[in-house]
C-alpha cells in the first residue's frame, strides 16, 4: 500500500513539473473553486486575469477591499480577479474553504472567483505558480501573501506585483488598463 501511495505522489509531482515546464499559456491551468467546482483558466481566454494568493489573517488582508473594487470597476471590461487562498506564509490561512468563503463575504463582500486553499510555493506548489515564476523570473516567486500575477488576454504573464503593491495603486491599475486595451 505504501509503495502505491509513493508512486501516485511521485507521478503527480512529475505531471505538475511537466505541465509547468511545457505550458504555453496560463489557459492550460485549472484550479478547484472554493465551492469545489472546476475552474479552467481557458474559460477566461480573451480576458485579463489577476491571480492573487490571499490569506485571511495577514497584515495585507485589507487588500481584499482593493481587489473587490478592482473587480467591480473592470470586470465589464474583461478583468477576472482570481483569489487563491494559501496557508504557505506564516500559517495565515488556517481555515477551511467554508470558513474562508464566509470570512471574505462577511468582511469584504467578495464576489470575484476564489479557489480552494492552494500551495503557492515549494515543490508542491500549484503548477500555475511554478510556471508564472519561470516565465517572469525568480523575483516574481511569491514570498508572502497577496503576490499578484497579471495575465494578458492570450494567457501570457505580463507583470507581477509584490504584497506591498496595493490593488488600487496607480502602477497596478495602469498595467491592468494596458492589458485590457490590447487587441485580442
Amino acid at each position: 500500500r505504501m509503495w502505491q501511495r509513493i508512486l501516485i505522489i511521485s507521478f503527480g509531482l512529475l505531471i505538475q513539473s511537466w505541465t509547468a515546464a511545457n505550458a504555453e499559456s496560463a489557459h492550460m491551468f485549472t484550479f478547484q473553486s472554493i465551492e469545489g467546482e472546476h475552474i479552467s483558466l481557458s474559460d477566461y481566454t480573451g480576458k485579463a486575469i489577476l491571480v492573487v494568493n490571499t490569506a485571511s489573517r495577514c497584515g495585507f488582508t485589507q487588500q481584499y477591499n482593493g481587489l473587490q473594487s478592482l473587480w467591480e470597476k473592470y470586470r465589464e471590461n474583461g478583468l477576472i480577479v482570481l483569489g487563491v487562498p494559501s496557508n504557505d506564509f506564516g500559517g495565515q490561512e488556517p481555515g477551511t474553504e467554508k470558513e474562508i468563503k464566509n470570512f471574505c463575504k462577511v468582511n469584504f463582500n467578495i464576489s470575484f472567483p476564489m479557489t480552494k486553499k492552494t500551495r503557492v510555493k515549494g515543490e508542491k506548489a500549484h503548477p500555475f505558480f511554478l510556471w508564472a515564476t519561470e516565465q517572469l523570473g525568480t523575483l516574481s516567486k511569491p514570498r508572502w501573501n497577496f503576490y499578484k500575477f497579471l495575465i494578458n488576454k492570450q494567457g501570457k504573464p505580463v507583470d507581477w506585483f509584490a504584497s506591498s503593491t496595493s490593488p488600487t495603486s496607480p502602477k497596478l491599475i495602469s498595467a491592468v488598463e494596458r492589458v485590457l486595451s490590447e487587441e485580442d
